[in-house]
C-alpha cells in the first residue's frame, strides 16, 4: 500500500472512529441522562451526565482535529488516545464491579480498549515514515 493511499485510509478510519464521541457526546449534552435512564434522573446525575457529554463531545473535535495532518499529530493523538483508554479501564472496572452494562457501553468498551489502541499503533507507525 502507498503511503498516499495508506494516509488517507487512515483518515477515513478516524474520521469515523471520531463520529462516535461527536454524535454521542451532542445527544448527551442536548438531551442528558434521561435519554438512558429507566429510571428518574435527579439533577445531579443529569448534571453530571451533561457535563460528562460535554467533555465526550470536546474529546471528538479534539481527534478530528488531528485528521488533516494525521502524520503529525502524535502528540495529541497519544493524548486523547490515552484519555479514551483511561475511560475504558473505569468502565471495565464498573463491568467487574457491577457487572455487564447495556450493548451500548459494551460496544464503548470495545471502542475504548480495542479501537483506539490499534488507531494509535496505526498512527505512530504511519507517523514514523
Amino acid at each position: 500500500m502507498t503511503p498516499g493511499v495508506e494516509r488517507r485510509l487512515l483518515q477515513i478510519v478516524c474520521t469515523l472512529a471520531a463520529l462516535v464521541p461527536l454524535g454521542f457526546g451532542t445527544i448527551g449534552v442536548l438531551r442528558g441522562a434521561a435519554w438512558l435512564a429507566k429510571a428518574p434522573v435527579t439533577p445531579d446525575l443529569d448534571s453530571h451526565f451533561r457535563y460528562l457529554s460535554g467533555i465526550f463531545l470536546m474529546l471528538g473535535i479534539g481527534f478530528a482535529s488531528c485528521i488533516p495532518r494525521i502524520e503529525a499529530q502524535t502528540g495529541r493523538f497519544r493524548l486523547l488516545g490515552a484519555m479514551v483508554i483511561a475511560g475504558g479501564l473505569a468502565r471495565a472496572l464498573s463491568l467487574a464491579v457491577m457487572g455487564a452494562p447495556s450493548t451500548g457501553h459494551l460496544f464503548g468498551l470495545g471502542m475504548e480498549l480495542v479501537v483506539v489502541p490499534l488507531l494509535l499503533l496505526w498512527q505512530a507507525r504511519f507517523a514514523a515514515r
